[in-house]
């Protein structure tokens, strides 16, 4: 009973007490191939709206001198190179697990989610930088095709939004706010071409924009490099509570103490856990029972449905942390 292991299944019934496999849930893997599928759609659309529009932002941006344009064009580029990112990110993820990879390519999401936290901050530094040096000797801009080109930019943003909005995965969440960062410099765009046109001569508030553009950008990346950051180092999801989980499968009968607790994130969504569980039950009695009921308790009140849970007796010598 001491060396008892419990691999989480589709099913309840007929659990492996000795196996080392790592397989995910079918079911799980089978919502996360059709959420990937989906996500696959969408970024291709979004790919194809976000080329069409840096193109007219680069080429707009240049004719009216406004370095807010060029900025948001630069920050398109981004965003076609972080959905190109994700999209080929996503091919490699949809790949079988193996002896070697036990897990799958799942990871690969994550490090594309950190290279486009990454490629965002050093965006917003440029976009800083070129601001700095141009706010004390402003250029004139043609604040009339500024805005018609920002209007239809923040069209063809607003689209990008609708469509990568609600995606589950951090890989597809980074274009996502690749694009959600590019509406909202599009609106700034707008609104201080707007300003400047009536304003004649106050052609400075074109750098103060591009630094606020920069500034939004960066506080992004800084949130999606720090989540990406958090799943390579396998930390404990930030909507679950250690805590809570441990008092949730100590409140179950037959459970004396939970050790060595371990919840991480495969990928985005797909959590595991990892525990050893003291255990007092009648001689005699199945443990299949006990095991049902925390994976119950496990995946109805936490979501996490792969769990490697070893079943220690009361006396059974360990060494770890007791939760």
């Amino acid at each position: 009973m001491g060396g008892a292991h419990n691999h989480d299944h589709d099913h309840d019934h007929g659990h492996d007490h000795g196996g080392h496999s790592h397989g995910l849930p079918r079911a799980r893997l089978h919502d996360s191939a059709e959420r990937r599928a989906r996500d696959v759609r969408r970024l291709r659309l979004a790919l194809a709206v976000t080329s069409v529009l840096f193109v007219c932002e680069l080429v707009g941006g240049l004719m009216s001198h406004s370095l807010a344009l060029v900025s948001d064009a630069g920050h398109m580029l981004s965003d076609f190179f972080a959905q190109g990112i994700a999209l080929g990110a996503l091919a490699l993820a949809a790949r079988p697990a193996d002896a070697r990879r036990t897990f799958g390519w799942h990871r690969i999401e994550i490090l594309a989610a950190l290279g486009n936290g990454i490629l965002l901050g050093l965006l917003s530094g440029a976009l800083v930088w070129q601001a700095w040096r141009r706010i004390g000797a402003p250029v004139e801009v043609q604040t009339s095709l500024m805005m018609a080109v920002a209007a239809a930019g923040l069209v063809a943003n607003l689209v990008g939004v609708w469509l990568l909005h609600g995606a589950e995965s951090l890989n597809v969440r980074g274009a996502y706010l690749h694009v959600l960062s590019d509406t909202v410099s599009s609106v700034a765009v707008l609104i201080g071409g707007a300003v400047m046109y009536f304003m004649k001569g106050a052609y400075w508030i074109d750098p103060i924009l591009s630094m606020l553009i920069g500034a939004f950008v960066l506080w992004g990346a800084v949130r999606l490099v720090r989540d990406a950051v958090d799943i390579l180092l396998d930390t404990v999801p930030r909507e679950l509570d250690r805590d809570r989980v441990c008092k949730a499968m100590g409140s179950i009968d037959g459970v004396v103490a939970i050790h060595d607790v371990h919840i991480w994130s495969i990928t985005s969504g797909l959590h595991s856990l990892s525990a050893h569980v003291v255990i007092q039950i009648a001689d005699g009695a199945p443990q299949d029972e006990l095991l049902r009921r925390l994976h119950e308790v496990l995946k109805r009140e936490f979501r996490i449905e792969h769990t490697t849970l070893q079943l220690e007796p009361v006396g059974f010598d360990h060494v770890g942390h007791v939760c």
